[in-house]
């Protein structure tokens, strides 16, 4: 009997209790992108969709040997990293990512949906020194982006600036998200100097939990299925789009989006 052939995609991230973000979002995605979904825990946290109570990472070690179970068996086509907690992690995932043969995307989470660290200021500085030279691809909003680039980013012509700067430190890619901008949901792709724009109608809707680890998951799974980052970028724009408007209303405050989504194919 023959086995059927299916991408598979790797998330390295921590984990949501509540579903919305994190590796159990980042695992809803791949699946119902048509990807194969792998795991590597890089922290554990307490938290719903009002308030986050704890954050602990795992022993770097232990993530180490996490990934190398998972690379030694089943290879990803691609990857994806979300919360990293800590420097110790950072430069523990860019060292194996010297040797990826995958792209790998970098969203470089630092702080929950209510506000919580996620990541320590060594973690940050790792992130620049370490992961972006790494980072087939970097997905930041506008808080992380101004962080990564040491500049303040508050509209398109700043996002472009902060792209370059990031590109700069040794990403190969760059996609500033607009989300928290006034107006449409501007997110700006920056690569080899030139720019893309991705826009889409503003949604009215505190239930945005998990939308960027959604947005980079889906953008991991559409590279692991062998498309262009551009066209990567576009399937994931749509689906998170999506994903929010149709979002199921759970929960008593920023509850997660609708990872059942299902856009139209091309």
């Amino acid at each position: 009997m023959e086995t059927m052939a299916i991408p598979v995609a790797l998330t390295i991230a921590g984990s949501d209790p509540s579903g919305g973000a994190g590796i159990q979002a980042d695992l809803k995605t791949f699946h119902q992108r048509g990807v194969y979904g792998e795991s590597v825990v890089t922290l554990v946290t307490v938290q719903n969709t009002v308030s986050v109570g704890a954050v602990e990472a795992l022993p770097a070690d232990l993530v180490a040997a996490q990934l190398d179970a998972v690379l030694e068996d089943i290879p990803p086509a691609a990857a994806k990293t979300g919360a990293l907690g800590n420097a110790g992690i950072v430069r523990l995932i860019a060292e194996r990512a010297r040797h990826f043969g995958f792209p790998l995307v970098v969203d470089p989470v630092m702080v929950s949906k209510h506000g919580h660290p996620l990541m320590t200021g060594e973690a940050r500085s790792a992130v620049g020194e370490f992961l972006l030279p790494r980072a087939f691809l970097v997905t930041p909003n506008l808080h992380e982006a101004g962080e990564l680039a040491g500049m303040s980013v508050t509209g398109i012509g700043s996002m472009k600036e902060a792209a370059a700067r990031i590109v700069a430190l040794g990403a190969h890619a760059v996609l500033v998200k607009g989300g928290h901008l006034e107006g449409d949901a501007v997110d700006i792709l920056y690569r080899d100097g030139r720019v893309r724009e991705y826009r889409s109608p503003r949604i009215q809707t505190v239930h945005t939990h998990g939308t960027g680890c959604t947005y980079s998951a889906c953008i991991a799974a559409e590279l692991a299925k062998g498309q262009s980052l551009e066209d990567a970028v576009d399937v994931a724009k749509k689906f998170i789009s999506l994903a929010i408007a149709t979002n199921p209303g759970l929960g008593r405050g920023a509850g997660p989006v609708n990872h059942h989504a299902r856009i139209p194919e091309s």
